[in-house]
């Protein structure tokens, strides 16, 4: 069994100072920024879930009209 020598660091402090140091490099957006970003990302959530619903729809139609055709044949 190994011991700990006492300049090891602990690893949850080397973790949250690697953390800090990290944190410090990031570039953060403006305000502006983080608003237009924001704005394009729920247009982009609406345009595809409104996408989704009329794919949804045409398909329900569809399969609708599949199974009334084929129990009229029966």
């Amino acid at each position: 069994m190994t011991e700990k020598t006492a300049n090891q660091p602990n690893p949850v402090t080397k973790y949250w100072k690697e953390t800090r140091g990290e944190l410090r490099k990031v570039t953060w957006p403006t305000r502006e920024e983080s608003q237009r970003l924001t704005m394009i990302v729920i247009g982009v959530t609406i345009a595809f879930a409104l996408f989704l619903w009329i794919f949804d729809l045409l398909f329900s139609n569809v399969i609708q009209l599949l199974i009334q055709q084929l129990i009229g044949l029966g």
